[in-house]
Protein backbone atom coordinates (compact mmCIF):
# COMPACT_ATOMS: atom_id res chain seq x y z
CA UNK A 1 0.00 0.00 0.00
CA UNK A 2 1.38 3.61 -0.69
CA UNK A 3 -0.46 6.76 -0.42
CA UNK A 4 0.28 9.53 -3.77
CA UNK A 5 -1.11 12.84 -3.89
CA UNK A 6 -3.62 12.38 -0.14
CA UNK A 7 -4.84 9.21 -2.47
CA UNK A 8 -4.30 5.94 -0.89
CA UNK A 9 -3.41 2.61 -3.19
CA UNK A 10 -3.47 -1.19 -3.04
CA UNK A 11 0.00 -2.40 -4.19
CA UNK A 12 3.35 -1.54 -4.45
CA UNK A 13 4.78 2.31 -5.86
CA UNK A 14 6.16 1.94 -9.40
CA UNK A 15 8.10 5.16 -9.40
CA UNK A 16 7.35 7.83 -12.48
CA UNK A 17 5.07 5.34 -14.57
CA UNK A 18 2.83 6.30 -16.67
CA UNK A 19 0.98 5.40 -19.47
CA UNK A 20 2.05 6.56 -23.18
CA UNK A 21 -0.39 4.54 -25.41
CA UNK A 22 -2.68 2.22 -25.30
CA UNK A 23 -3.91 -0.12 -28.54
CA UNK A 24 -6.99 -1.83 -27.99
CA UNK A 25 -7.34 -5.34 -29.41
CA UNK A 26 -9.58 -7.61 -29.33
CA UNK A 27 -11.28 -10.20 -26.87
CA UNK A 28 -10.29 -7.61 -23.67
CA UNK A 29 -6.76 -6.98 -24.31
CA UNK A 30 -5.21 -4.27 -24.77
CA UNK A 31 -1.38 -3.17 -25.53
CA UNK A 32 0.22 -0.43 -23.32
CA UNK A 33 2.95 1.68 -24.00
CA UNK A 34 4.77 3.11 -20.83
CA UNK A 35 7.02 5.97 -20.66
CA UNK A 36 9.83 3.77 -19.73
CA UNK A 37 9.62 2.46 -22.88
CA UNK A 38 8.12 -1.18 -22.50
CA UNK A 39 4.99 -2.42 -23.85
CA UNK A 40 2.95 -5.17 -22.00
CA UNK A 41 -0.29 -6.53 -22.63
CA UNK A 42 -2.65 -6.07 -20.54
CA UNK A 43 -6.18 -7.53 -19.73
CA UNK A 44 -8.79 -5.21 -19.51
CA UNK A 45 -11.48 -8.22 -18.68
CA UNK A 46 -9.46 -9.01 -15.59
CA UNK A 47 -11.09 -5.54 -13.67
CA UNK A 48 -14.37 -7.08 -13.57
CA UNK A 49 -13.17 -9.72 -10.81
CA UNK A 50 -11.94 -6.08 -8.54
CA UNK A 51 -15.26 -4.61 -7.71
CA UNK A 52 -18.72 -3.26 -9.46
CA UNK A 53 -16.68 -0.18 -10.55
CA UNK A 54 -15.02 -2.14 -13.25
CA UNK A 55 -18.59 -4.46 -14.47
CA UNK A 56 -19.45 -1.41 -17.54
CA UNK A 57 -15.84 -3.40 -18.87
CA UNK A 58 -17.62 -6.60 -19.51
CA UNK A 59 -19.10 -4.35 -22.33
CA UNK A 60 -17.08 -4.69 -25.33
CA UNK A 61 -18.27 -1.64 -26.50
CA UNK A 62 -17.82 0.36 -22.97
CA UNK A 63 -13.86 -1.13 -23.31
CA UNK A 64 -13.88 0.83 -26.35
CA UNK A 65 -14.36 3.88 -24.47
CA UNK A 66 -10.59 3.40 -23.77
CA UNK A 67 -8.03 6.76 -23.92
CA UNK A 68 -5.79 8.01 -22.03
CA UNK A 69 -5.41 10.85 -20.04
CA UNK A 70 -2.53 12.76 -18.03
CA UNK A 71 -0.52 9.33 -18.04
CA UNK A 72 -3.53 6.64 -17.08
CA UNK A 73 -5.79 4.86 -18.91
CA UNK A 74 -10.06 5.88 -18.14
CA UNK A 75 -13.29 4.89 -19.81
CA UNK A 76 -16.63 5.94 -20.44
CA UNK A 77 -15.01 9.43 -20.15
CA UNK A 78 -13.37 9.29 -16.96
CA UNK A 79 -15.62 7.45 -14.88
CA UNK A 80 -13.34 4.44 -15.16
CA UNK A 81 -9.75 4.76 -14.23
CA UNK A 82 -6.49 2.94 -13.29
CA UNK A 83 -4.01 3.53 -11.86
CA UNK A 84 -0.31 3.05 -14.31
CA UNK A 85 1.13 1.39 -11.53
CA UNK A 86 -1.60 -1.54 -11.31
CA UNK A 87 -1.72 -1.93 -14.90
CA UNK A 88 2.24 -2.60 -15.05
CA UNK A 89 1.96 -5.30 -12.58
CA UNK A 90 -0.90 -6.97 -13.30
CA UNK A 91 0.36 -6.88 -17.14
CA UNK A 92 2.84 -9.06 -19.58
CA UNK A 93 5.71 -7.73 -20.94
CA UNK A 94 5.49 -7.87 -24.46
CA UNK A 95 8.20 -7.65 -27.39
CA UNK A 96 7.60 -6.44 -30.62
CA UNK A 97 8.50 -9.67 -32.21
CA UNK A 98 5.28 -11.14 -30.60
CA UNK A 99 2.95 -8.28 -31.70
CA UNK A 100 3.35 -8.44 -35.10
Amino acid sequence: MYIKDDVCYAGELVPNIEVSSIKILEDGMMLIHFNTGETRLFDVTSLVEKGSVFLPLKDECNRKTAKVTHGFVSWLDGQIDIAPETMYMESYKYTKDEIA
